[in-house]
């Protein structure tokens, strides 16, 4: 007997429990009952009180402090400096500044000449205005920040006036920044010989910039030997070089620091003099030749003077 063929087994559709998607037509819009609720904000305004004049006094007065600040640390600075008021703790001003005020006799001495030519601004009135264009201090235009006059440190008086009155027309009658000062300054002595600002004996340290005979020179401190019209030679431990003033950076120093140093550059060239020292000496050398500091420390004046016993140096302090 023939076996009869197998039954299919039928499938059927489980109905899922998800809703079917609604059509176009079934969609319904939105009534006016489901949209957010749109709220009105009333906002009042907030009238700002005008100054007093009491505040206005008082702003005026801290905008001038604010100001005149670099000017008054500098004067500070010179008395300081002057009066030797740093004696009872320090040996030298610049030990002083540092471990007070934590700068270098360098910024202190940019901010005792700054307050030079801002007095000298403020003395001769090279910057007064009408009244349509007051400043803050009230009659005229001074620069709030040493920087600004920090390129006019080495003209004249008088000359020191027409670069600022010229700087503050090029900043349309505001404060102008120090690019601008530096830049005036730069087309004046272009146009007109400046007075060499170095003297002889001064102490200045080379500043190399684009020269390639100053390569390697960076740091390098030494006296002035000659001034001419543009240039200076420079005595330094390893010896002269005559540079232009563009190359040179005064440390400003007191006289009889600069005295000091100068006696200094002569040990270090005698010394560099010799012929088949010791490398130990070149070190010693490049060391004290780059430290532009009007002093020894304790160790550094015993390995000079010990160096200079064993070459039979005999060294006494010139008057």
């Amino acid at each position: 007997m023939s076996k009869p063929p197998p039954r299919r087994k039928k499938t059927t559709r489980v109905a899922s429990g998800k809703p079917k998607p609604a059509t176009d037509s079934a969609k319904k819009k939105p009534s006016r009952q489901d949209e957010p609720a749109s709220v009105t904000i009333d906002v009042s305004a907030v009238e700002v009180p005008e100054l007093t004049p009491e505040e206005e006094r008082d702003r005026l007065n801290l905008e001038r402090r604010v100001e005149r600040a670099f000017y008054e640390a500098g004067k500070a600075l010179m008395e300081l400096r002057d009066r030797r008021l740093y004696r009872s703790t320090h040996k030298t001003f610049e030990e002083y500044c540092r471990d007070r005020f934590g700068h270098s006799r360098q910024q202190s001495n940019y901010l005792i000449a700054a307050a030079n030519v801002y007095e000298n601004l403020t003395t001769n009135g090279c910057q007064n205005v009408g009244d349509g264009n007051l400043t803050t201090n009230g009659s005229q235009i001074l620069p709030s920040s040493e920087r600004q006059v920090r390129p006019m440190v080495q003209l004249k008086p008088e000359q020191q006036c027409v670069v600022w009155q010229q700087a503050v027309e090029q900043a349309g009658g505001k404060i102008p920044s120090g690019r601008i000062v530096k830049d005036i300054v730069d087309q004046i002595r272009e146009r007109t010989k400046i007075p060499n600002p170095y003297h002889l004996g001064e102490i200045c340290v080379l500043v190399p910039k684009d020269n390639p005979d100053l390569r390697g020179k960076a740091g390098y401190w030494g006296a002035i030997a000659h001034v001419g019209d543009y240039s200076c030679t420079v005595q330094c431990w390893d010896g002269d070089y005559t540079v232009k003033i563009e190359h040179l950076k005064s440390l400003e120093l007191l006289e009889e620091d600069c005295q000091f140093m100068q006696q200094l550059c002569l040990r270090l060239r005698q010394l560099h003099s010799l012929a088949g020292r010791d490398e130990a000496v070149d070190w010693l050398l490049q060391g004290l030749g780059k430290q532009a500091k009007p002093y020894l420390s304790s160790l550094q004046a015993k390995l000079l003077t010990a160096v200079e016993r064993e070459y039979k140096i005999e060294w006494k302090r010139q008057k």
